[in-house]
């Protein structure tokens, strides 16, 4: 690993995962207004525990990079299906700009798919230890 990746990929991390982080945490104390929102794009509010454990726990799992390549894939898939879900409309400028941040943080999600999680990784220490 080159000196430059070791430092870009666990900062590549905090800065791809503190999103969901941060946006489950506020789900958690905004739950009813994110409730009623979800159940206003036609999406089930019952489904509101899943979106923030996904987005909690799938975003702690990308901070650690622990199993971060399967964190990554559940995280990428969530980012795109709720482009498509809550920022579809292109007649609105934001709404598009959102969906391009959805795509894009995707994009960076596959990165960590191809590539691991990289150094001051939970999964690097593991397969150091395997070795």
């Amino acid at each position: 690993m080159n000196n430059l990746s070791t430092f870009t990929a666990p900062a590549g991390r905090v800065l791809l995962s503190m999103i969901f982080i941060m946006s489950g945490l506020t789900k958690i104390g905004q739950y009813a207004g994110t409730q009623g929102y979800m159940e206003a794009m036609g999406v089930p509010g019952a489904l509101l525990p899943l979106v923030i454990l996904t987005e909690v726990v799938g975003g702690l799992a990308v901070l650690l990079g622990f199993k971060a390549r399967i964190a990554a894939f559940i995280l990428a898939g969530f980012s795109m299906v709720s482009a498509i879900l809550f920022h579809a409309d292109f007649s609105n400028q934001m709404e598009m700009t959102n969906f391009m941040k959805n795509f894009t943080i995707a994009g960076g999600f596959l990165l960590i798919m191809a590539h691991g999680a990289g150094a001051y990784s939970l999964d690097n220490r593991a397969q150091k230890v395997e070795e």
